[in-house]
């Protein structure tokens, strides 16, 4: 039995694999979580005994089969419950985090499947993000950063990369939400911020900063 600590390290060294093309350093993992440098490598040693990472001392970490195992179910309970919290409780989108966070180390894995089959298998949480299935499998489609999209190209909304409420409320307020569609009107050379119009509604302006944490289709 893992316990809360150890499965959020385990989703969270999932999440930095998918970012990372070689092993997830110690550094980066201590700002994700917010912690030392050195209580991670504590627990990384201890993760790695458990045969739930592979950690090389100044290289960094990976996941062992097991882990990733463990990782992605924790991921599909997290956003499952995300789901089910928008959907069927009418939480905003900016309030379910921290409470999916509590419930996804439930461990009972007839309930989760139940609650998927309840929930009509969704494939994507409430911020575009892959829900994972019963097998561990998770559908990724492909998509880029609304930065990188040029004038006068349109795309639809995929996601977020930050999930932080005050960035929701945010583009929410601006009318940017996954499933809607997006082009870009102009790009301001000074500080590379732009003009986008959403839905064909009328342009407003976002920030770079902004526009680097709002995924798009490909």
């Amino acid at each position: 039995m893992n316990s809360f600590t150890e499965e959020n390290y385990l989703k969270e060294i999932f999440k930095l694999m998918q970012q990372e093309d070689s092993m997830v350093s110690t550094n980066a993992i201590a700002d994700k979580l917010g912690t030392r440098a050195a209580s991670v490598t504590d627990m990384l040693i201890k993760l790695s005994d458990k045969k739930l990472v592979h950690y090389k001392k100044y290289q960094g970490v990976t996941l062992t089969s097991k882990g990733k195992k463990v990782a992605l179910e924790i991921i599909r309970n997290h956003r499952l419950w995300e789901v089910f919290l928008v959907e069927k409780l009418q939480f905003k989108w900016d309030e379910v985090h921290e409470m999916a966070e509590e419930l996804e180390h439930i461990n009972s894995k007839e309930m989760v499947l139940r609650l998927d089959k309840y929930l009509g298998y969704p494939k994507f949480d409430p911020h575009g993000d892959p829900i994972p299935d019963d097998k561990g499998k998770i559908g990724v489609k492909k998509s880029r950063l609304l930065s990188q999209l040029i004038p006068n190209k349109a795309a639809q909304v995929l996601g977020v990369v930050d999930h932080s409420p005050a960035f929701l409320q945010y583009i929410e307020k601006l009318g940017i939400m996954p499933g809607h569609g997006i082009k870009l009107k102009e790009i301001i050379e000074y500080d590379k911020s732009i003009s986008i119009s959403i839905n064909g509604k009328e342009p407003v302006f976002i920030s770079n900063d902004v526009a680097k944490n709002i995924l798009i289709s490909a």
